[in-house]
């Protein structure tokens, strides 16, 4: 059976660098397959553009597998595209009409400055995860898998918060940019686990210090992180995160 094509209009937002103004530029794509990823429709139109001697459109991308974190663009004011729990790379033109014209842009916040195009500096994630988001542990052989119980409810919710790849989305789609599910899911994964204990307290404070540092807005409860996130991370972990921040904020030493 012949592959299903449709033709897609794309307005998408152009931009030469973070001190550059910019602009939308609207592109006309026919006969794209409906299994086309949306990262390989923009291949098609760079691969187009570059033939006709023009710029190409830049956009992050890495393993397009959704495991990575790495790709990420507003598709018609909805960070990943309309498929519930789908990062860009596993969203498929199949999802769109033919003729349909879609609006991309860059994330939007203080904390990710535009590098070019589609492409924002997520640098500030990597800097909250250095003040914290990690555990310390003595070197030497692998422990045994058993040799530290854990309950298997507790196991499950940790799990869960590790799935966060850290892309950047619910920032992206919270009205106050605020970075509240990504550091709620990266404290919650080591502060339900008893290899996190050692440095609960300090943990929550500096990355919650962090946060601040780096410009990101506060959590109004609006939701919208947990419903753009391509891995169904629960606000859950929000109410984790104010939890542990009180507790340390109240017995915890002071950061020096």
């Amino acid at each position: 059976m012949a592959a299903k094509t449709i033709t897609l209009n794309l307005k998408i937002w152009r931009q030469a660098g973070a001190g550059a103004s910019g602009r939308f530029e609207a592109y006309r794509l026919e006969r794209l397959d409906t299994d086309m990823s949306f990262p390989e429709m923009l291949d098609v139109l760079n691969e187009r553009l570059t033939l006709e001697g023009r710029e190409p459109v830049a956009f992050d991308h890495d393993c397009r597998e959704g495991i990575c974190g790495m790709c990420g663009a507003v598709v018609d004011g909805i960070a990943h595209g309309p498929a519930k729990e789908t990062t860009l790379c596993q969203l498929h033109l199949r999802h769109f009409q033919d003729g349909q014209t879609l609006t991309i842009e860059p994330f939007r916040a203080k904390a990710f400055p535009v590098v070019k195009d589609l492409v924002v500096d997520r640098s500030a994630l990597d800097r909250v995860i250095q003040a914290g988001g990690f555990i310390s542990v003595n070197t030497g052989s692998a422990p045994d898998a058993n040799g530290i119980p854990v309950p298997q409810h507790k196991a499950e919710q940790a799990m869960d918060a590790a799935a966060c790849i850290g892309c950047g989305a619910c920032i992206a789609s919270c009205p106050n940019a605020a970075a509240m599910l990504f550091v709620g899911a990266k404290i919650s994964q080591l502060a339900l686990l008893p290899q996190g204990e050692l440095e609960r307290e300090q943990r929550a404070l500096a990355m919650v210090q962090a946060m601040d540092r780096e410009g990101f807005g506060n959590c109004t409860n609006q939701r919208e992180c947990e419903a753009v996130c391509p891995k169904g991370i629960s606000i859950r972990n929000i109410a984790r995160l104010n939890r542990e921040f009180l507790r340390a904020a109240f017995i915890g030493e002071p950061l020096k």
